[in-house]
């Protein structure tokens, strides 16, 4: 059994965007073997394991990872165990604009166990982070690990980023005029300002950063706030931004 929501759908979105989903893979419950031919996803799981099958390979991996199901590789997904599985979903569609998929009616109950190291995954490790000081004009310096960028993608897919904001840092208030980028707090708390205003986010918030929009983030607490930040941009492989001198700290 799957259980999930959409946070947002292809009507919030200026670039190739289709969604971004949320939701919860039940014990013995997931995602048939199926491909597209028209856009790519990524699969991401944030607590406990779940097997992920990629073009006839599976394997189990735990939280936290993303995995990437470019145009017309094949995948899906299953949660073996006896706990929830926190899952998100992410699509963005290629020339024609829409989403499409080809089912294989196999729903990976018994798929053998391969080899972890030929899925093509992405981990949220803070040992992997490098120190990246003044961040679009914010204060001090927060820790960043770029997965994957532009390259490794056939649709208009940006890049995704792992970020840590440590206490008192920021990243500062910028804009992009050619990507629209989406913010998932996976830990601590922040103040995050968007368009002007400004509230506080926490674990398991989405925050969409629209195309021409203005952002950033501060972490006003005494624990690290982690994020997951993920782009998409209007033409493939133009990404851009704007600082804004605004490190967020006043507001």
């Amino acid at each position: 059994m799957l259980r999930y929501m959409s946070l947002f759908d292809k009507a919030a979105f200026e670039t190739p965007w289709l969604f971004v989903h949320w939701g919860v893979l039940r014990p013995s419950g997931g995602i048939g073997y199926h491909a597209h031919n028209g856009c790519e996803e990524m699969f991401a799981i944030f607590s406990n394991r779940a097997r992920f099958t990629h073009n006839r390979n599976t394997a189990e991996l735990w939280g936290r990872v993303c995995v990437p199901c470019r145009m017309g590789e094949a995948h899906g997904i299953y949660n073996p165990t006896s706990e929830d599985t926190y899952w998100m979903n992410f699509a963005v569609a290629g020339p024609s604009g829409e989403y499409d998929c080809k089912d294989f009616n196999d729903d990976l109950v018994d798929a053998p166990l391969g080899p972890v190291d030929r899925l093509p995954t992405g981990w949220f490790s803070r040992p992997a982070l490098s120190a990246a000081p003044s961040a679009h004009g914010g204060r001090d310096t927060l820790l960043f690990r770029r997965i994957w960028g532009p390259e490794a993608f056939k649709t208009n897919w940006g890049f995704i980023d792992h970020v840590v904001v440590p206490p008192s840092c920021s990243i500062g208030y910028h804009a992009h005029s050619g990507i629209e980028e989406c913010y998932v707090i996976l830990g601590g708390r922040g103040r995050m300002t968007v368009d002007g205003e400004t509230r506080e986010v926490g674990q398991w918030d989405a925050v969409l950063n629209a195309l021409g929009g203005s952002h950033g983030i501060y972490n006003h607490t005494d624990r690290d706030l982690e994020i997951l930040n993920m782009a998409v941009a209007k033409e493939k492989g133009r990404l851009d931004s704007e600082d804004l001198g605004d490190d967020l700290t006043g507001r």
